[in-house]
């Protein structure tokens, strides 16, 4: 079993292990979550990733030796050249060039350069294969390093590009509020993961250098984010495709909202964490089971087995931004229930609306404290509550030529 709790990463090789009816399962030394040793899974809905091991005497020299299988389906590293086309290819006209997943001049040697590389790739498909790949180099250890202490480390862009027709389509959110109909809720479901791709590797390209201590468990959180969110807009969009070909992703109204947010946190790891991770992914827990429910009951079974999906993952991205707001919270020496509520009265508008999702919230480590009875007090769009200097300061006139002045909003189709 890997040795970090899905919870909020404590090490399980100090685990108590306790039988449990017909099965043995470790039970984590922080917060008793119990772990099936043969599935990982969990009764609080967590499950931990396993491997099969087996102990063989070696017939050469006789002694007793480990073997441990390569892990495989959803924990399994993932392929680096993935071959299947994400969005749907006509004869007419020409389905556009891809750039080489691997550039052939300049090819990334750290996570830095590849978090910044992704997040200059306009096009989605090409997103998708380069998290992959980046993914999988650092898995291995195939990279020669992070590069987060470098001071060479590349800049992420301000705003990541989009396709033309992507950026075409962008709009006030309030013209794309309605989503009855299954395909615009795929359609927009696609967009949040898209912006969600970038916002994973945003957070290690903007933040691993203004942090040169922050341990190795960050990248390798949020490259598992990367990478999820990246499965997510796979789904959604395959799933687009198969019931409404006629309009695959990117032929519909857009928005650019949850950027907004990006660029209000920009100046502080602690913000990011609070607003993005622990305000909008936490409001995906509250929302995405009406989802399902409303795909339940359109019949729909292969986007409720998507959801389903999407959701379980969720539930790991809010404790990780939990896990890590909360070590920011101890370097910084702040209470982490009381910091939160200051960051989200400074770097959100209006209330943080339930009903919620108690539940699933708590397994993310989020308890009714973080969140009850709070509310934003930043009227002003675009308003950092860390101001930057002259020389760092953000251009945010693209984002503020894409982004009406609106409420920030989890924009899960609700």
């Amino acid at each position: 079993m890997e040795s970090s709790c899905p919870h909020l990463g404590a090490d399980l090789s100090h685990a108590d292990i306790e039988e449990y009816e017909s099965s043995v399962v470790a039970v984590c030394p922080w917060h008793r979550y119990d772990f099936d040793l043969r599935t990982g899974k969990s009764e609080t809905g967590l499950r931990a990733c396993t491997y099969a091991v087996e102990v063989k005497i070696d017939p050469v020299d006789g002694v007793d030796k480990v073997y441990v299988e390569t892990p495989t389906g959803e924990f399994a590293d993932p392929p680096p050249h993935p071959t299947p086309p994400l969005l749907p290819v006509t004869a007419e006209p020409a389905a556009p060039v891809i750039d080489d997943i691997v550039p052939l001049e300049n090819p990334p040697t750290t996570l830095m350069q590849w978090a910044v590389l992704i997040l200059n790739t306009p096009n989605p498909t090409l997103k998708v294969q380069r998290t992959r790949e980046a993914v999988n180099l650092f898995r291995t250890g195939k990279l020669t390093s992070i590069g987060h202490k470098s001071s060479n480390a590349p800049r992420p862009p301000d705003v990541p590009p989009r396709e033309e027709n992507v950026t075409r389509n962008t709009v006030d959110p309030a013209k794309v509020k309605s989503r009855k109909n299954r395909a615009v809720m795929l359609h927009a479901l696609a967009n949040i993961e898209q912006w969600a791709i970038d916002l994973a590797w945003d957070i290690i390209a903007r933040f691993g250098p203004s942090h040169p201590n922050i341990p190795p468990a960050f990248f390798s959180d949020f490259t598992k984010m990367a990478l999820d969110e990246s499965k997510h807009f796979t789904l959604l969009t395959s799933r687009l495709s198969a019931i409404s070909p006629s309009t695959p992703y990117g032929t519909m109204p857009v928005h650019a909202s949850l950027w907004e947010s990006a660029t209000i946190t920009s100046a502080s790891l602690r913000s990011r964490l609070a607003i993005i991770h622990l305000v909008h992914e936490a409001r995906g827990l509250d929302v995405n089971p009406g989802t399902i429910e409303r795909f339940r009951k359109a019949g729909d079974s292969k986007s409720v087995a998507v959801m389903e999906v999407i959701h379980a993952d969720e539930v790991t991205h809010v404790t990780s931004g939990h896990r890590w707001f909360t070590w920011v919270c101890e370097q910084e020496g702040v209470e982490p229930v009381g910091a939160f509520r200051d960051e989200v009265r400074r770097g959100w508008r209006g209330d943080v609306k339930g009903p919620f999702n108690v539940e699933d919230r708590e397994k993310a480590g989020m308890t009714r404290e973080f969140y009850e009875g709070l509310k934003g007090e930043m009227w002003l769009p675009l308003l950092n509550p860390h101001p930057l200097s002259k020389t760092d300061a953000l251009d945010v006139k693209p984002l503020q030529e894409a982004v009406a002045s609106v409420a920030v909003e989890y924009e899960a189709a609700s």
